[in-house]
C-alpha cells in the first residue's frame, strides 16, 4: 500500500489520490504522520514504470521538509533557504564533475572562469631562485629588504653590493626552513651631506661621481601605500641632494633624510661565480623537485627548460673600476620615436643637455678623466609601426634629420659624442634578442599585443618595382628589383595601420604605443641603460641612480603595477632572460600591467623595484584626485594644465621658473599630448644665431599654418601675457644652448 506522501496533501488533510480518499495503511501510520510530517531525512518515492501501469517503483529521496525545517531552524528565515540552495547547485556540480572526470572520454576536471588575470608563469621554483642569486652576487640587489618567502633560500646568498652587518647567531632549533635575507660582504657605505659652499653657492653642487641612492630610505619617505606624500618626497630629495643651495629653511639634524652615499673602504667581496648553479632549496637537489603551492603555472604551456645561466659579472664599486665607464654598466639613455621629428624629443634632448654631467663646459682636452659622461640614445622608427624598412632607410633618415629645424642642432660637432641617433627596425632588433631569436617568428601575427588585446594588422602584399639605379663606381645607368611593401591601407594616412605619430587625441598612433612597449625591454636588455619615453623632461643629474645597480621602473599612480616609462635594466640579466621568456609564452605581451603580473607570480618584484612615481611623474596622484590636501608645486590636477596652464595660477611659472617645478624630482613625464606644443606663441627651435636656418623654416612653416596671421615684429609685447609651465621650461633650455644663461649647476656652455 503506498503511502500518502507519494501524493500532496489536499485542503482536507488527505491525501491526493485523485479522489479525496485517506491512503494511509493504518490509523497508526495516519497519525504518526499527522504528527511527525518531517522527522525523517529520507522519504519514499513512488515514480511510474514505463508500460506497466499496474506496478510503480519505490526509491528513496531526501525529505525537502526536514531540509527546509533544518536550514530555518539552524541559519534562520532568510539565509537557511539561501544555503540550501547553494548546497543542492554544489551537490549537483560535483555529481557533474565526478561524471565528467570518470565516465567521459575527456577525463578532465570542468574548471571555472578565472577569478582576476589567470597565470603568466612558467619557470620552475628552482629556476626563480636561480635568477634571485644570479642577480644577487652580481650586485643587483643593493637592498636589505626580505627576498620573498616563497623563493624558499636555506642559507643567505652573499651579496656583494651591501656593507658587512653582524648579525646574531640564533640557534637551529629557533630558525625558520627559509631565509629571507642577503649576506652583505661588501664596502663600507658613506652618506654625504651635500650643500652648496662658497663661493659657488649660486647653484646646487653637481653629485660626486660614482655617488648611489639607497632606494630603501627613499622608500621610506616616498611610498605611496605607507602614505607618505609627494610633496615630503620631494623635499626629502632636494635636501638629501643638496638642491635647496642657499636656500634651506629646515633645522635640526637632517641624517634621516640623507640617501645618497660612496662605498668606501675595502670589502670583504669573496663570491662564488658559480654560486647560482648550486640549487639552494631544502631536499630538493636530490630526485623530482615538488612544485609549490605558491607557484601557479600558465595553463596551456610547458614548463621552460632548467635555466642555464653565465657566471655574473665580477661586482665592483665605482671606486675599484679600471675605468669610469663600466661595459657591464653602460650609462645610455634610450627613447623611441616614431615618425618626423617634433618639438617633444627636441625637449628631450635639451633638458638632457641642461641637467646631465656632459662635460659640455670643458673642451674636450679637459675632461675629467674620472667621471663617465652617460650618452643618449634616440631610436627613430622612420615609417609606420608596422611597415618594412626600405634599404636606404639609414640615409633617408639621416637627410630627414639635417632637414628637420627640430633636429639639426643635435647634429652639430659639439654633441657628436653625447648625442647619436639610431634607426630601428625590429626584425634585428628581435633577433639580436637570443631568449627571442629562434621562437618570435611564429608570434609575428600577435606581434602588436597589448595587455592581452591584439591590434590586428592586415597581411601586407609583396610586389616588384623596378627602379632605375646609377652605378657611382663607373657612372653606368642599371634598374634593379626592389620590393617594396603595400597594401590596400596605402592611401589612408590616418588608418591604424599607417600613422606615424599622434597628431590628435582622437588619431591615436596605437601601433607605434605597442611597439614601444616591446622595444624598450628590448634595448636595456640588449645594450644596457635607462629607457625614457618621449614625453619626459629630465629635472635634474642622474648620477646616483646610475650609481644604484638594481633594475627598476615606476608605480603606475594609487596601484601597486609597473609604469615602464622609466625602465632601467642590466645587459644580458637574468631578469632579463625571465621576462622575455615569460613574454614568449604569454603571446610577446610587454604592457606594463601585464609585465606587473609577471614579476608577481614569480616572486620577483624586488628584482625589479616599483619606485615611486614621485622621483618622475610627480603630478600622477593628484590628476587622479589623490593627495589634492597637501600637493606638491606646482598643483597640476590635470596633466593638460602644463601645457595650459590656469589663469589663476598662471603668475608661476614665469616667477618661479625651472627652479619652482617639481624640484627633488628626477623627470617629468607629462603624459602624451604630442599635438599641443610647448610654446604656442614661438613654436618653433629658438637657438640663437647658430641655429638660424633652422629657425626661419619653422618660422615660416608656422606663419603657413595660420595664412591669416599679420606678419607681428619680434617685440615683446607681442609675447603671451601668462606664461604656460611648458612654456618656461621650453624657454629656460633653449637659453642655456644660446649662451644666455649656465645651466642648472651653474656651467656655462662652451662652444
Amino acid at each position: 500500500m503506498a503511502s500518502s506522501v507519494y501524493f500532496p496533501p489536499n485542503g482536507n488533510g488527505y491525501g491526493g489520490n485523485g479522489y479525496g480518499l485517506p491512503t494511509h495503511s493504518s490509523a497508526v501510520r495516519e497519525k504518526w504522520q499527522r504528527h511527525h510530517p518531517t522527522s525523517s531525512w529520507i522519504i519514499p518515492l513512488s515514480v511510474p514504470i514505463p508500460g506497466v501501469r499496474t506496478r510503480r517503483l519505490r526509491i528513496m529521496a531526501p525529505n525537502p521538509a526536514r531540509l527546509h525545517q533544518f536550514s530555518v531552524t539552524r541559519f534562520g528565515r532568510r539565509r537557511g533557504p539561501v544555503l540550501l540552495c547553494l548546497s543542492i547547485l554544489a551537490t549537483v556540480f560535483t555529481v557533474f564533475a565526478l561524471h565528467k572526470r570518470f565516465a567521459t572520454q575527456e577525463k578532465a576536471w570542468p574548471t571555472f572562469p578565472s577569478v582576476g588575470d589567470p597565470p603568466t608563469l612558467v619557470y620552475r621554483p628552482e629556476d626563480l631562485q636561480r635568477i634571485w642569486e644570479w642577480e644577487i652576487v652580481a650586485g643587483h640587489y643593493p637592498s636589505s629588504r626580505k627576498i620573498p618567502r616563497q623563493i624558499g633560500f636555506t642559507t643567505p646568498p652573499a651579496n656583494p653590493a651591501l656593507p658587512a652587518k653582524k648579525s646574531a647567531n640564533i640557534p637551529s632549533r629557533y630558525r625558520a626552513p627559509t631565509v629571507q635575507n642577503t649576506l652583505g660582504n661588501g664596502s663600507k657605505r658613506v652618506y654625504l651631506d651635500l650643500q652648496a659652499k662658497y663661493p659657488n653657492a649660486a647653484y646646487p653642487p653637481r653629485p660626486v661621481p660614482g655617488s648611489v641612492a639607497d632606494m630603501d630610505v627613499i622608500m621610506d619617505h616616498c611610498d605611496f601605500t605607507t602614505g607618505k606624500y609627494v610633496r615630503d618626497c620631494l623635499e626629502i630629495l632636494r635636501t638629501g641632494g643638496g638642491l635647496d643651495n642657499q636656500a634651506r629653511v629646515r633645522r635640526g639634524k637632517m641624517d634621516d633624510w640623507k640617501y645618497i652615499y660612496v662605498e668606501d673602504g675595502a670589502s670583504d667581496n669573496i663570491t662564488e661565480p658559480d654560486a647560482m648553479h648550486k640549487p639552494n632549496y631544502a631536499l630538493k637537489t636530490q630526485g623530482k623537485a615538488d612544485i609549490s603551492t605558491d607557484f601557479s603555472k600558465r595553463r596551456g604551456v610547458d614548463w621552460e627548460a632548467p635555466l642555464h645561466l653565465p657566471a655574473p659579472p665580477k661586482y665592483r664599486p665605482y671606486k675599484d673600476q679600471p675605468v669610469p665607464c663600466d661595459d657591464e654598466n653602460p650609462r645610455l639613455f634610450h627613447m623611441f620615436w616614431t615618425g618626423p621629428f617634433t618639438d617633444k624629443p627636441y625637449l628631450a634632448l635639451l633638458s638632457f643637455l641642461f641637467t646631465q654631467n656632459l662635460g659640455l663646459h670643458l673642451g674636450d682636452d679637459h675632461l675629467d678623466p674620472s667621471i663617465c659622461r652617460p650618452k643618449f640614445w634616440l631610436w627613430i622608427n622612420p615609417g609606420p609601426a608596422a611597415a618594412v624598412p626600405n634599404p636606404n632607410a639609414v640615409r633617408d633618415m639621416y637627410n630627414d634629420l639635417k632637414s628637420n629645424p627640430w633636429a639639426s642642432p643635435f647634429l652639430h660637432p659639439r654633441f657628436k659624442d653625447v648625442i647619436q641617433f639610431k634607426l630601428w627596425n625590429t626584425t634585428e632588433q628581435l633577433d639580436g634578442v637570443p631568449e627571442l631569436k629562434d621562437e618570435w617568428r611564429a608570434l609575428r601575427d600577435s606581434l602588436f599585443n597589448s595587455g592581452g588585446y591584439v591590434e590586428k594588422v592586415p597581411v601586407n602584399e609583396q610586389v616588384n618595382v623596378v627602379e632605375e639605379e646609377t652605378n657611382e663606381a663607373d657612372g653606368e645607368g642599371g634598374t634593379r628589383a626592389v620590393t617594396t611593401t603595400a597594401n590596400k591601407y596605402a592611401n589612408d594616412e590616418d588608418d591604424k595601420v599607417n600613422r606615424v605619430g599622434s597628431k590628435s587625441a582622437s588619431s591615436y598612433d596605437r601601433l607605434s604605443v605597442i611597439l614601444s612597449d616591446m622595444a624598450r625591454f628590448v634595448l636595456c636588455h640588449r645594450f644596457g641603460g635607462i629607457y625614457l619615453d618621449a614625453d619626459t623632461i629630465f629635472l635634474r643629474d642622474w648620477e646616483e641612480l646610475w650609481g644604484w645597480r638594481g633594475a627598476f621602473a615606476y608605480r603606475w599612480s594609487r596601484l601597486e603595477k609597473y609604469n615602464t616609462a622609466v625602465l632601467r635594466m642590466n645587459k644580458n640579466s637574468a631578469l632579463g632572460t625571465f621576462l622575455f621568456r615569460t613574454a614568449l609564452k604569454n603571446n610577446l605581451d610587454f604592457h606594463p600591467m601585464t609585465i606587473s603580473r609577471y614579476t608577481k607570480d614569480a616572486y620577483l618584484e624586488g628584482l625589479l623595484l616599483r619606485l615611486p612615481d614621485a622621483l618622475f611623474d610627480s603630478a600622477w596622484l593628484n590628476t587622479e584626485n589623490f593627495q589634492r590636501d597637501r600637493p606638491p608645486q606646482p598643483y597640476l590636477p590635470e596633466f593638460a594644465q602644463f601645457f595650459d596652464t590656469p589663469r589663476d595660477t598662471s603668475a608661476a611659472p614665469a616667477a618661479l621658473g625651472f627652479d619652482g617645478f617639481f624640484k627633488g624630482a628626477y623627470s617629468y613625464h607629462f603624459h602624451n599630448f604630442w599635438w599641443k606644443p610647448f610654446d604656442s606663441a614661438r613654436n618653433w627651435p629658438d637657438l640663437g644665431e647658430r641655429f638660424i636656418n633652422g629657425e626661419r623654416i619653422a618660422r615660416a612653416a608656422a606663419a603657413a599654418s595660420n595664412p591669416n596671421a599679420e606678419v607681428e615684429e619680434d617685440l615683446v609685447a607681442y609675447d603671451k601675457q601668462d606664461l604656460d609651465w611648458a612654456t618656461v621650461l621650453k624657454r629656460t633650455f633653449e637659453a642655456y644652448i644660446r649662451g644666455e644663461r649656465p645651466n642648472m649647476y651653474g656651467e656655462w656652455l662652451r662652444w
